[in-house]
């Protein structure tokens, strides 16, 4: 039979391997149902939340010492310095719950729907009074109603990064190691294929179901939960295809060596538990010290939420998503070629 009714290898086995995925509902549940469940019950669950920690910017300036002194007295407040854009930017992302302007009178720049935002004006007139408690109107307000400043609205990105991550690592690393173990790869030995064409196929096959797995998540969060989109959607489309192909490089490389399922799935929980709890997908990664900083922004989740929240609610271009890029394809890169280095067939 000839080789020449059969097409380039990488595309009949990526033709395979999305229909193996197609005929596993596991798989169909939890790329493309699961988080949009999972979006609409944190939606509802974070709508009567109490507020979190507050935290405020006091407008960088020459007067703004003594202001600052009397608000850091305050122990229900916790005070960044920054400039106007910066804070203005924080404040639409919902990362601060209002700026503070030092001013005669005092200014603040705040959303007045926001429970956060209205509790850290009480701290702050509690800070300064008499002068200021003595007398509510004396601050002025700057309201400030812009979407973006939700928790949903921040989870949202880190989602759609988590879930990239999971059925980038497991989808790919269950298929080779099921596989191996079925001794189906070691027939693939007398193939005319080579060792890259079949782990490329991997790559080819996951993007099939990218662009209606992100397209789900993304519809349903803009328009039922009115999550804003302020990035174009080219740039939000290379994030999300580059930070899918970061992760299916590293199933690659986590399932090029081990022989069983129980072996695999160790590998995997011990890549993604640390990036679950350290990549900024259910709080900031700001929370954790400085010294575990350069660790925590170095993981590639973490640098795909930030890229993915870049674009989503501050419109961030290719330029200020540099670093963030930059990281995902040099984990990608790197993931590809040590697994087909590493890669065996049994």
């Amino acid at each position: 039979m000839s080789a020449r009714r059969y097409g380039h290898p990488i595309v009949e086995l990526a033709r395979a391997r999305t229909r193996e995925l197609l005929r596993e509902p596991e798989a169909v549940f939890w790329v493309f149902f699961f988080p949009v469940v999972f979006a609409l019950v944190l939606a509802i669950a974070f709508r009567s939340q109490p507020p979190q920690p507050i935290l405020v910017a006091v407008l960088a300036g020459p007067a703004v010492e003594p202001l600052r002194e009397r608000l850091a007295a305050s122990p229900d407040l916790e005070l960044v310095t920054m400039g106007e854009p910066e804070a203005q930017m924080a404040l639409r992302s919902g990362k601060i719950a209002l700026v503070v302007l030092a001013a005669e009178p005092l200014e603040l720049w705040l959303d007045p729907n926001r429970r956060e935002a209205r509790e850290a004006r009480l701290a702050i007139e509690l800070a300064l009074s008499p002068a200021v408690s003595a007398a509510r109107g004396a601050a002025s307000i700057r309201a400030s109603n812009e979407l973006g400043s939700r928790y949903i609205d921040f989870f949202v990105p880190g989602l759609l990064g988590m879930n990239l991550m999971g059925t980038g690592l497991w989808t790919v690393g269950f298929a080779l190691v099921r596989q191996r173990t079925s001794g189906l790869l070691k027939r693939f030995v007398a193939s005319p294929m080579r060792r890259w064409h079949y782990l490329a196929a991997q790559f080819v096959a996951r993007l099939g179901f990218l662009a209606a797995e992100a397209t789900v998540l993304l519809a349903f969060a803009h328009y039922l939960l009115d999550v804003p989109l302020r990035g174009a959607l080219v740039v939000l489309a290379f994030v999300t295809v580059l930070g899918a192909l970061t992760f299916v490089g590293l199933g690659l490389l986590v399932a090029s060596r081990p022989k069983t399922i129980e072996g695999v799935s160790g590998l995997m929980n011990l890549v993604m538990v640390p990036m679950w709890a350290c990549s900024g997908i259910f709080f900031s990664t700001e929370r954790f010290p400085a010294a575990a900083q350069p660790l925590v922004q170095a993981l590639p989740l973490t640098a795909l939420n930030d890229a993915l929240r870049g674009v989503m609610l501050d419109g961030a271009g290719f330029a200020q998503l540099a670093p963030e890029l930059g990281i995902l394809a040099l984990w990608a890169s790197l993931s590809f070629a040590l697994a087909v280095r590493l890669f065996r067939w049994q």
